[in-house]
């Protein structure tokens, strides 16, 4: 109850302080309008226009569920990467043996394009969930992976030879040592992973699947229906957004909240 009353207490200096990303957006629609009025409607339809076209998509009810459904997969993946990314990384993290046998390992996923994994997996799945969920997985497993790794190498060992010297118990050590230090290396590793995740669902759908996000854009890209293109990436961003910042940034922010303390008292 405390850490709801506190998160409550801290929506409104949260809101506030995304004034920042507003303004980026309205810049991006400004350069949006202009180019539209530039180039016409056949090359770029207006900001307006492409946004009305999603309320009519929404409105109609399809579109919810294509946006279901990207979501569900790209999700999907995503756990499933920062899940096994994660433990894993924090496993090598600890052995330098197994930190530096995982490197070249890393290199070679991080280097392999995701149109690659992409035929293997339609080889392997089919069409179905399995292509766009393997495709979101290997594609961020190695991002959170580094983060993970990172995090735990980094570890100031001068801070835990004193939590050891004084005997902390390892509730305390563990929380307020070892945690925030590595959460501060994988929040902005999931964050990436999470961009990752959709732009990746997206290619996969377009290439391999019937339903989703990207297969819309399949249909609006044969019929160059650029109106209804730019509407189905306007989800995509608002899908993006509204993840980061009403789901992943709060937790951040709580789980952090240790750095305004430092703040306070410095």
């Amino acid at each position: 109850m405390t850490l709801f009353k506190r998160w409550l207490a801290g929506i409104p200096a949260y809101l506030w302080s995304g004034w920042g990303a507003i303004a980026s957006l309205a810049l991006l629609l400004a350069a949006w309008e202009v180019i539209s009025v530039v180039y016409g409607p056949m090359i770029l339809p207006d900001p307006l226009a492409s946004f009305s076209r999603l309320a009519e998509l929404l409105s109609g009810g399809g579109a919810w569920s294509e946006m279901l459904i990207s979501l569900r997969r790209a999700l999907s993946g995503l756990l499933l990467a920062i899940t096994v990314g994660s433990l894993l990384g924090l496993a090598a993290g600890v052995s330098m043996t197994a930190s530096t046998m995982s490197r070249p390992l890393v290199t070679v996923l991080l280097g392999m394009p995701p149109i690659a994994w992409l035929v293997l997996a339609m080889l392997w799945f089919g069409v179905g969930d399995g292509t766009p969920v393997f495709t979101v997985f290997i594609a961020c497993f190695p991002v959170v992976f580094i983060g993970a790794l990172q995090g735990t190498r980094t570890l100031d060992h001068q801070l835990r030879d004193m939590a050891a010297a004084f005997r902390l118990p390892w509730q305390m050590k563990l929380f307020d040592l070892y945690l925030p230090h590595v959460v501060s290396y994988l929040f902005p590793a999931w964050i990436n992973a999470l961009g990752t995740s959709w732009k990746v669902v997206v290619m996969a759908e377009l290439l391999s699947s019937n339903d989703g996000i990207g297969a819309a854009l399949a249909v609006t890209r044969s019929h160059l229906d650029m109106e209804g293109t730019l509407a189905w990436i306007v989800a995509i961003v608002l899908a993006l957004l509204a993840v980061e910042y009403l789901m992943l940034e709060p937790i951040k922010r709580e789980v952090e909240r240790w750095r305004e303390l430092d703040r306070e008292h410095a």
